[in-house]
């Protein structure tokens, strides 16, 4: 039985979408995930069209389970970018009582950086952390480095214990590097993408194949 939520509308769209993750399970050959991690890895995949996400992604050991129990309970989506609250469907959040948050953009966040000199991203997890969104919320950070050294400082520090840390980041400058210090911890779960790949699409896709395993397992829980 299909998910109703988590899937295309129609029956063409979701024979495409089938299809494709089809051709992506064929052609993508061994690895080393297991079943849960592969749905989110081959919609990565299935996003970009880039085999080497197979490999280049890792998971902390209890990712997809937290990422699963935060989803369920409706805990907060805090992005990096506006991008990644866009790219998420609606309908799919609503199903679980989830709402995205980001704060690039505000004008208080803007000021602060200016004032200290420092990034629009770095101040707005702060302002995140200010609002009590990131204990127990999923933190989805895909296009700016120095907001994921942001959020180790702050759990290296103990300010904050979010549920999730979804780690992907693209660029030259530190991306490679806030991903190799988040993997470096163990207290929080965390999903990267090693090297400088990375993007809010992929932040995207990693989220919907969360969704789509949340409705899943909520489905056969009756």
């Amino acid at each position: 039985m299909n998910n109703i939520v988590t899937e295309q509308l129609t029956d063409a769209g979701r024979q495409i979408e089938h299809d494709s993750f089809a051709i992506v399970d064929h052609e993508a050959g061994p690895h080393r995930y297991s079943k849960q991690q592969w749905q989110v890895v081959r919609r990565m995949i299935h996003a970009s069209a880039d085999f080497e996400f197979n490999g280049l992604t890792r998971f902390h050991p209890d990712a997809v389970a937290a990422g699963l129990q935060a989803i369920s309970q409706g805990a907060p989506i805090v992005a990096d970018v506006e991008m990644i609250c866009v790219g998420l469907s609606k309908p799919r959040l609503d199903h679980f009582g989830v709402v995205t948050h980001q704060f690039i953009a505000d004008e208080d966040v803007i000021a602060q950086a200016k004032t200290e000199n420092s990034t629009r991203a770095v101040q707005a997890m702060r302002k995140a952390q200010r609002l009590n969104l990131l204990d127990g919320g999923i933190i989805a950070i895909g296009n700016a480095p120095t907001a994921l050294l942001e959020v180790v400082r702050m759990i290296n520090h103990g300010l904050i214990k979010p549920a999730l840390v979804i780690g992907m980041p693209v660029g030259f400058v530190s991306a490679a590097e806030s991903k190799a210090v988040l993997s470096e911890i163990s207290s929080i779960p965390w999903i990267v993408i090693d090297g400088r790949k990375g993007g809010s699409t992929l932040v995207v896709a990693a989220i919907h194949a969360l969704l789509a395993l949340a409705e899943a397992q909520q489905k056969a829980a009756g």
